[in-house]
Formats: C-alpha cells, sequence, structure tokens
C-alpha cells in the first residue's frame, strides 16, 4: 500500500505518514481490558455485599414476626398415673422434670418425667387435721395451705439438682416455714411476700359468719442463717365483707401491698396496706363484667408484677384490668385495660408467665398462650386430653398439663419473642400503669416483671427531629457559601475555601460530639437570648451590607477589587457577633422574664421562662446543640457538592445573562441555580443521608431520651444512637438484639426512600433544564 505523502512548504522534500503510530501496544490493551472487568467486578460486588447485608439484617429480624410454636405431637407424658383423689394445685420445678401435685388430703405427690416414676412425699404438716384452703404461690416457691382447725400453715418447696456417676437427678424439699392460728375452719387464703415481710391473707367460716383477716409475719436474717418467720400483728377486715354475698377467692400481690376480694356476684374490693405496718384502706370496689348478663367471675389471678389482674367469666370472656392513675383519682385503681377474644366454654385453667407478660388459660379440652401487652393470641388448639390444671415452665420453654385421667403432660413450647409484633413496634401500645395509649421505648427496667416497651416510632420521630435542625441550620449556610464561592468570589480565593471545607469534612464525628457536650452545650446553656440575636443580628446585617453595597455608586465601588468585598463585611460580621452575644442578657431582662417566687419580682431567666410559657422542658443538651453540631458536620458536604455544580454551569450561560443586562445576583439566582438544581438537590439529599445517619454527635449531645416532641430545647434519641447504645448489652439473639436489627432495617429504608426520590427529582430537574 502506497503511503500518503506531503510536500513540505519552501522546500522540495517528502514527509511520509506511517500509520503504525496509531497503533496501541498489547500491554495497554491488556491492562484497559483487565481494568474494565476489575472495575465491573467491584461494582457487582459493592451490589452483592450490600444485598448480603440487607438479606442478613433481615434474616435476624423475620424471627420476630412469628408465633408462639407448641409441639403437641412431642408431648412427654408419665406412664404411671397419679394416685386416686382430688388434685387442688399443681407446681414444678424450673426444669419441668419432677412436677408435683397436692391432693385434698394434705398428700404431696411427685411425678417423675424422665423416670416415670411416682412419688408420694412423707411430708406431713396436717397431723390428723384437714386441709380445707390451698393456694399456690409458684413465683415465690410457697404453697399456702388452711385446715379445719383454724391453723394456716407456710411451706416452702424447692428443687436441686445432683450428680453421681454422670447422672443428673432432681431432689424435692419441702419446709414447713410458718403456722398461724385463727378462729374457725379456714375456707380461703392467699399470701404474699415483700423482703422478709409476708401479709397472709385468711377467710374463716365463724359462729358469727365469715371472718377476714390479715396476718403479718416477718424475720430477721443473719450473717449465717435466714431468720424464722414470726407473727408481727393481724388486723380485722370483716366489715368490709357482705353479709348477702359469699367470698369466691382472695388476692393478695407479691409487694404485700395490697389484697383483692373477690365476691361471687362479681364485685372486687381492693385493699391497699401502706406503710410496713397493718394499715389498710379500701380504695375500690369494681365489677369487671358489669356490662354482661352473667356478671360473675369464673376465674381472677395476677400477670407477672401483680399490677394486673387477668380475670375470665364462666361464659369464657377474657379481660384485663390493670392499676393506673386516671386524672380524676388521687391513687392508682383497677381499669380496664385489654379484652381478648372469648373462651369457647368455661375456663378450667390459669397460668402466668414468670418471664414476661404471657399467661396460659383454656377450657378443660382446649388450650391458649396470650400475650398481655400486645393482646395478641400467641398460640391456641385444641387438646387430646381432658385438663384440670397446667402450668407455664418458670423457662417459658414448656407447658404442664394435670389431665382428667391424673398423668403428667409436658409439652415444648417455642416463644422467645412474644412481646414482639407490628403493633408493638409501630402501634400504640396501653402499657401498665398508663392511662392512655402511646408510643413508647424503654428496652430495660430494674425488675424482672418488667414490661418491655419496644415501639420505633419515637426513634424514627427522633432521627427525623435530629435532621431537621441539622439540615435547618446546615442547608442555608452551605447553598449561600457555596453561591458565593461560585458566583461572586474571586478564583484565586477557591484554593483556600475548599481544603477548609475538606478539612472541615474530615473532622471525626466523636470530636464534634465531645465538644458539643462539654463545650457548646454548658456555654450556651444560659445564653440562648444571645444565639437568638446573633441568628436575628448576622443575617440582617448581611442583607442591609449586601442592599447598601449594590446601592453605592461607582466611584466607590472601584476602589474594592470584585470578589473581595467579603473583606469588608468580615469585621462587620465580628461586630454583629459581638454586639448579639452581649445584648442576650439584656433581651431576656426585657422579654424572658419570669417571677422570682422568693422576692416576688419579674427576673429574666430564659430557661424557665420557655417551661413556663410553651409548657415543654428545657434540657442543657437539646435539639438546638445537636442542629448546630450536626449541622457543623453536614455543611462541608453539601458545601463541596453544590459548588461544584454551580461552577459546571457553563460561562456561556453568565455572560449571555449579563450581556442582556441583568445583575450578577440576577443572573445566579435566576440563570445559574435553576440550571444546577439537579446538582444542588444531590447535594442536600446527601448531607440529608449524613444526618439521618449520624451517631456519635447525637449519643453525646442529647439527653438520649426516646420521647416525641418538636420541642428545639428538649433531646431525642435516634435510631442510630439507640442502636450504638443498646447492642453491647443486648442479650445475642433476644428480643432487643432482633428489635435493633429491626432498627437498623428502618433506617436502610429510610435512606433508600430518601435517596430514590431525590434520584427521582434530580431526573426530572435534568429533564427540565436540559434545553439550557
Amino acid at each position: 500500500m502506497e503511503q500518503p505523502t506531503e510536500s513540505s512548504p519552501g522546500e522540495g522534500s517528502e514527509i511520509i505518514l506511517d500509520d503504525s503510530r496509531f497503533d496501541v501496544s498489547r500491554k495497554v490493551l491488556l491492562t484497559d481490558g483487565f481494568m474494565t472487568w476489575f472495575i465491573k467486578f467491584g461494582g457487582v460486588m459493592v451490589v452483592a455485599a450490600v444485598i448480603g447485608i440487607f438479606v442478613f439484617i433481615t434474616s435476624q429480624v423475620l424471627p420476630l414476626f412469628k408465633g408462639a410454636s407448641v409441639e403437641l405431637d412431642a408431648a412427654t407424658t408419665t406412664t404411671e398415673a397419679l394416685p386416686k383423689g382430688n388434685y387442688l394445685g399443681i407446681a414444678a420445678d424450673e426444669w419441668m422434670e419432677k412436677p408435683l401435685a397436692i391432693r385434698d388430703d394434705g398428700k404431696f405427690i411427685y411425678s417423675d418425667l424422665v423416670t416415670g416414676e411416682v412419688l408420694e412425699s412423707e411430708f406431713d404438716f396436717l397431723e390428723g387435721d384437714k386441709m380445707t384452703a390451698l393456694r399456690i404461690e409458684s413465683g415465690e416457691d410457697l404453697i399456702v395451705a388452711g385446715t379445719e382447725s383454724g391453723q394456716v400453715h407456710l411451706i416452702e418447696f424447692s428443687y436441686s439438682p445432683t450428680f453421681k456417676d454422670g447422672v443428673r437427678t432432681v431432689n424435692e424439699d419441702l419446709n414447713l416455714a410458718f403456722t398461724g392460728e385463727f378462729n374457725g375452719p379456714v375456707t380461703k387464703v392467699s399470701c404474699g411476700q415483700s423482703g422478709d415481710s409476708r401479709l397472709i391473707a385468711v377467710l374463716t367460716e365463724t359462729e358469727e359468719g365469715p371472718h377476714l383477716e390479715l396476718d403479718l409475719v416477718q424475720r430477721k436474717k443473719s450473717l449465717i442463717s435466714a431468720g424464722d418467720w414470726k407473727e408481727v400483728g393481724k388486723t380485722d377486715l370483716t366489715e368490709t365483707l357482705r353479709s348477702d354475698v359469699a367470698v369466691q377467692e382472695i388476692l393478695v400481690t407479691n409487694r404485700a401491698d395490697a389484697v383483692l376480694v373477690v365476691f361471687e356476684n362479681g364485685e372486687i374490693d381492693y385493699h391497699f396496706r401502706s406503710g410496713s405496718g397493718l394499715n389498710t384502706e379500701l380504695r375500690q370496689t369494681f365489677q369487671p363484667f358489669a356490662d354482661l348478663n352473667e356478671k360473675k367471675i369464673k376465674n381472677a389471678d395476677f400477670l407477672l408484677g401483680d399490677v394486673s389482674l387477668v380475670l375470665t367469666s364462666p361464659e369464657g370472656v377474657n379481660r384485663l384490668f390493670s392499676l393506673y392513675r386516671s386524672e380524676e383519682e388521687p391513687t392508682r385503681m383497677f381499669h380496664q385495660t385489654k379484652e381478648f377474644p372469648a373462651l369457647p366454654d368455661t375456663p378450667a385453667f390459669y397460668s402466668p408467665s414468670f418471664r414476661n407478660k404471657a399467661f396460659l388459660t383454656g377450657t378443660s379440652n382446649t388450650a391458649t398462650l396470650r400475650y398481655a401487652t400486645t393482646e395478641t393470641i400467641r398460640w391456641e388448639s385444641e387438646l387430646p386430653w381432658e385438663v384440670t390444671h397446667a402450668l407455664i415452665s418458670r423457662k417459658s420453654d414448656s407447658l404442664l398439663f394435670l389431665t382428667e385421667d391424673r398423668h403428667f403432660v409436658r409439652v415444648p413450647v417455642d416463644d422467645p419473642h412474644p412481646e414482639a409484633g407490628i403493633k408493638a413496634f409501630f402501634g400504640k401500645q396501653l402499657y401498665e400503669g398508663s392511662s392512655e395509649a402511646k408510643y413508647e421505648w424503654q428496652s430495660t427496667g430494674g425488675s424482672d416483671d418488667f414490661e418491655a416497651k419496644l415501639s420505633l416510632i419515637p426513634l424514627i420521630f427522633g432521627t427525623l427531629k435530629g435532621t431537621f435542625y441539622a439540615m435547618l441550620f446546615a442547608v442555608p449556610i452551605a447553598l449561600f457559601g457555596a453561591i458565593y464561592t461560585a458566583e461572586f468570589l474571586d478564583p484565586k480565593n477557591k484554593v483556600f475555601i475548599k481544603p477548609a471545607m475538606e478539612v472541615m469534612a474530615s473532622l471525626p464525628s466523636v470530636v464534634l460530639g465531645f465538644l458539643a457536650a462539654l463545650w457548646l452545650a454548658p456555654m450556651i446553656e444560659d445564653r440562648v437570648p444571645s444565639v437568638l440575636c446573633i441568628v436575628v443580628l448576622v443575617p440582617l446585617g448581611a442583607f442591609l451590607f449586601g442592599m447598601l453595597w449594590s446601592r453605592q455608586p461607582r466611584n466607590i465601588k472601584k476602589y474594592v477589587r470584585e470578589g473581595y468585598e467579603f473583606l469588608y463585611f468580615a469585621p462587620i460580621m465580628l461586630i454583629l457577633l459581638f454586639l448579639g452575644w452581649q445584648m442576650g442578657p439584656l433581651v431576656e431582662s426585657l422579654i424572658f422574664t419570669v417571677k422570682d417566687p422568693n422576692t416576688g419580682e419579674r427576673v429574666g431567666d430564659f430557661a424557665r421562662w420557655w417551661p413556663s410559657i410553651t409548657g415543654t422542658a428545657y434540657e442543657q443538651r437539646n435539639s438546638l446543640v445537636v442542629g448546630f453540631m450536626m449541622g457543623f458536620a453536614v455543611i462541608p458536604i453539601v458545601f463541596t457538592i453544590a459548588e461544584d455544580s454551580l461552577s459546571n454551569v457553563p460561562d456561556t450561560l453568565r455572560t449571555g445573562s449579563l450581556a442582556l443586562g441583568a445583575s450578577r445576583w440576577q443572573t445566579a439566582w435566576r440563570i445559574v441555580l435553576p440550571t444546577a438544581s439537579a446538582g444542588i438537590l444531590s447535594a442536600i439529599m446527601i448531607g440529608l443521608g449524613r444526618a439521618v445517619g449520624e451517631t456519635m454527635i447525637v449519643v453525646m449531645a442529647t439527653g438520649n431520651t426516646p420521647i416525641m416532641e418538636w420541642n428545639i430545647f428538649s433531646g431525642m434519641r435516634t435510631l442510630s444512637a439507640n442502636i450504638a447504645v443498646e447492642l453491647p448489652e443486648a442479650p445475642h439473639h433476644g428480643t432487643l438484639y432482633r428489635t435493633l436489627f429491626l432498627g437498623a432495617v428502618v433506617l436502610f429504608l429510610m435512606t433508600f426512600l430518601v435517596n430514590t426520590i431525590a434520584e427521582v427529582l434530580r431526573q426530572h430537574l435534568r429533564e427540565k433544564y436540559k434545553t439550557v
């Protein structure tokens, strides 16, 4: 092939052009191909990693929404039936291996579910007497028995495992702790224990009629022994009984501070014991089923904690009454808080959980496991046996039934998260002690009977609140700064602004949180009026300076180089900052005044004025502090991306606008800003994502209280901060542990939703302004 030639002017020589100079070396082609595939592989791996993280988090969350699993087919039944007789109650060890049944003749019968043996205890407390009343307080490992002769016996039962030759054996023990004397045969009895005090409620039948007494027994512990239980005193409540209505049941709380007397007409008397003595008052009389035709009560017993009362009518209507104080009542009273679906027939048994607010109830041939807080049925089924008594294990991992044919049946249960559910996480709940349903987060408490409150709504609200105040502070400063830098500042000064912003962005959030908690919050705690003055004076001063400067004649403006006007405004801004800070106390004394309770005079005190006017709290670590410091972390992100978007607008648009007579500000506002709007929106959304996911600043600069109010002077708790604070203490695979992962899913979805909306708006703006 002939090579093209070209004659050089002025010379007769020819230049030969060789196409081989355009050939690319094999090394470059291999490198280019490798990097192309490497980048694609990296992108795919990033997407796979994000999907993998989401799948893992979701897998941790899904068990929260499963119901209870009760395996009736895997039930363990004793091979040998209990001896014939009338069994009044049952108890069991924590492993459900050696349950105990108590017969009306005072015999204690143990049934070993491992070996199948049935053992009759030699323990005899009646000594020829006849048992006429029985109450088993399983939560206190206590059996309370009343006799025909008027005696009340407190019997403590316990279990202990022993190991011999590799074989584990559960050993039982019964101990007669106290015997009290009363007048007449005992018909009803109950007992509650608080520390080293036990309150016994006893109903006896005397010649004058029913007689109700309270007996207080106590013990004094020593270094070497627990001490013996001794009677301290008695009090008579017979006057509160009805002459024409019999007593059906007596209940004493586990704090030994209240006695409930259930009458056969469906009424309940609530007696409260105050102090350490026997001073009692009748606080309330109520009828749980007053709205029904059949007002009687079939079953009445407490939930764990003895703050709520589970009641069932003979027709199976199941209601929950809890103690709380309404606005009209001076003390806590019982009110109906929940109602469950009715049982199909007359209730035959009831057992509360030892670990949470669940309870087991049912008829002779059906059983249902229910959870009080969420008002849900965890499990319900017909039973293949006729049941007389039932019990939930102490670990809530099995159910124990005593059948009509006197066999013990142990059924395994898997319900690790009964307090979870859509309603628990995102719905209003009526918690114990509360007069109204509300959203609340309180994962732990100071006692075993604590009711977990796991609503995510306060955390979502706190996340939105913190983000709102941070963006309210950051967006105006960042956007106006970006507009000024891109449109008005001398280009030579940009080399200093950009690195400064990058330094701001590089500051660790833990450092910003530390500064917010230990420096900023104490500094502005008593100087909020000064902050308000600065917020008003600085923008107003900037506006007036710009307006006056724009109206100056050219013979004055010529002395200031274009793009250096800020040098003249900087000292003015410093003066305004100083004046605003100094004016704060004066403004406070003139406007934010309250009456001094000591002198009766009006004094300036914003910290007391704000609660008196708004009815909301004023706290040192509040949303204002978070807004300032988190906004400081967001400003560099929004500024950098927005400034790049503004700077990338073609200069032809600017020069065309200026040539048509528009001012620099008009050009920036009406031409440059709309053209760069897609990039500016991206900047704001990325800043929003930074604020939503912020953790350390919120952890350190707020009170971390999960409250729901827009008050700028109160704190909040965000989803991310909640995960950071609670995850180290959450039991692995427990409800709290998985709920924190659910919070992570919600945070992920919030960020995804924001980014999706931002992308849709960005594409819309690009389409709208693509013609320019």
